[in-house]
């Protein structure tokens, strides 16, 4: 294991994390990501996985146990200062891993299993949530459309707080792909017929969760196995799509389980 000292700012790596930091795509073009905490990285290492770089800020060298960083490749110690710009938290951590991503993982997925479609849904923190959800709930497979945030950008990684690194994601998917889904697509919609509560709920299945503003596109809709209506007897017109996924795939759980 390689320890640097870094205090230099036009450094490679300090350039290189600065670019993951900023760019919410950036891991598309450098094939890396950049998470940052000891909860995000203690998921990763829970998951297998060897960092390409554990970096960490000069006042905590010294301090943390030596099996936070003792499986990366190389370690590199940041001054303060340095570190704090390439955060991309309010108050900075004192340590992040650089993580391999590799774009040919996200062509193939599986078209038969419990599975959360993202219909071009912009909000990070909504992506993070519901990916959270997923993998708390048991859909392991989450499929994103064009248009849908940045997967593995740094503020949907927060929100996840590591789900990730437990879920077989895939982006930038068109409809053609969704169509070779060969299990039941579930939409959410105004004009659903059947309430949530009262539905016989297939699986394995897909919930397909739409745009904040827009919904679900009408091609989707018209896929749909099932239109349904989720009781909201406080009137609100809608619910937050990360807060109407929960719902779903609780409801889904909540089938399998019975």
């Amino acid at each position: 294991m390689k320890v640097v000292q870094i205090s230099a700012r036009d450094n490679a790596l300090v350039k290189q994390l600065r670019k993951l930091a900023q760019d919410p795509a950036a891991y598309r073009k450098q094939g890396q990501i950049w998470v940052e905490g000891d909860h995000l990285c203690r998921a990763a290492l829970e998951r297998g996985l060897r960092p390409a770089w554990a970096v960490i800020a000069a006042r905590a060298w010294g301090q943390l146990p030596e099996s936070w960083y003792a499986g990366a490749e190389r370690v590199a110690v940041l001054e303060d200062g340095l570190f704090a710009q390439v955060s991309t938290l309010e108050s900075p951590a004192t340590m992040g891993f650089v993580l391999e991503w590799k774009a040919e993982q996200q062509a193939d997925f599986a078209p038969d299993v419990n599975s959360v479609v993202l219909d071009r849904i912009q909000d990070a923190g909504n992506v993070g949530s519901i990916l959270r959800s997923a993998s708390a709930l048991g859909f392991k497979q989450v499929l994103a459309l064009k248009g849908t945030a940045a997967l593995w950008s740094p503020k949907v990684l927060r929100a996840g707080m590591g789900a990730h690194f437990g879920l077989q994601l895939h982006e930038g998917l068109t409809l053609e792909q969704i169509a070779t889904l060969r299990v039941p697509l579930l939409v959410t919609h105004l004009q659903g017929s059947t309430p949530l509560h009262e539905a016989a709920l297939p699986t394995p299945c897909a919930w397909v969760l739409g745009h904040e503003g827009q919904g679900v596109q009408e091609a989707l809709v018209q896929r749909a196995a099932m239109l349904l209506r989720i009781a909201q007897p406080g009137g609100e017109e809608s619910l937050n799509v990360a807060a109407a996924a929960a719902i779903c795939m609780h409801a889904s759980c909540l089938a399998n389980l019975a």
